[in-house]
């Protein structure tokens, strides 16, 4: 306990130096033309996930990556448990565009990188004008042949929490014409929203081959989404267990990375 208690302490801190270090990078990064300036003004989300790795010993062991071996301008729908997912997919897809709420780009100096990366950024207080803009700038994203990743849900949420998807991605995949791959992770078992503690771990990330879209409704797909990424969270927690919620896993299992 105290080891893990020093050892998120020091990666807080070193966290923090990293954004100050990287503040001109994420600043004056945004002066670079797109294609190099993505990767540039995300060198933080690379840092903290290195900085992870080393100090705290989170790992991490992704299945299913021949899925995105097609052409990009991929939708990608995600479970989202952690901040550690928005700094995972990145590093995994074509220049992503995150639809997200438009607060995170008020963040000083972080804001200010994310904005450089293009995200699709909304007001969810706004109903039907929100949807109606992550339709617009979605598919408009997908047509650049950038990936866009869309959280169904809408926000993070603890691994036990109810799922409460909205139609939004099956709407988006719909008008766009692209089949979904949906993601399941366990990161909330490791690394959830306002958990200091840390502790060496192997987060698990399953990429699903994609879901046709042609011929369904919104609602259908939808649910297939919604299903597949539901079953997948299960399999997870069976396997691996689930140290937030405290479950125990009830199936034999290896890790790797």
């Amino acid at each position: 306990m105290l080891v893990a208690l020093f050892r998120s302490i020091i990666f807080a801190l070193f966290s923090y130096i990293a954004i100050i270090v990287l503040a001109p990078v994420l600043i004056f990064g945004r002066l670079l033309p797109f294609k190099q300036r993505y990767y540039v003004v995300f060198s933080y989300g690379f840092t903290v996930m290195w900085l992870a790795r080393l100090i705290t010993g989170i790992r991490w062991q992704i299945e299913g990556l021949e899925h995105l071996s097609g052409a990009s301008g991929r939708l990608i729908a995600s479970k989202h448990q952690s901040t550690w997912d928005s700094m995972i997919l990145p590093t995994i897809l074509n220049k992503p565009a995150f639809v997200l709420k438009k607060e995170l780009l008020w963040i000083p100096i972080f804001g200010t990188g994310l904005a450089g990366m293009n995200p699709i950024a909304i007001d969810r207080k706004a109903g039907s004008q929100a949807l109606k803009h992550i339709l617009k700038q979605g598919k408009a994203a997908i047509a650049e042949g950038r990936d866009v990743i869309i959280f169904p849900e809408g926000t993070r949420y603890r691994p036990d929490a109810v799922p409460e998807y909205k139609i939004g991605a099956a709407m988006l995949a719909i008008q766009a014409k692209a089949d979904v791959i949906p993601i399941a992770l366990n990161s909330g078992c490791h690394w959830p929203k306002g958990q200091f503690l840390k502790r060496p771990c192997v987060i698990h990330v399953v990429i699903g081959a994609p879901i046709p879209v042609a011929g369904k409704r919104a609602n259908v797909l939808s649910a297939e989404i919604e299903h597949w990424i539901e079953t997948e969270q299960e399999k997870l927690y069976m396997r691996y267990g689930c140290p937030t919620t405290n479950r125990a896993p009830t199936t034999n299992g290896t890790t790797l990375g």
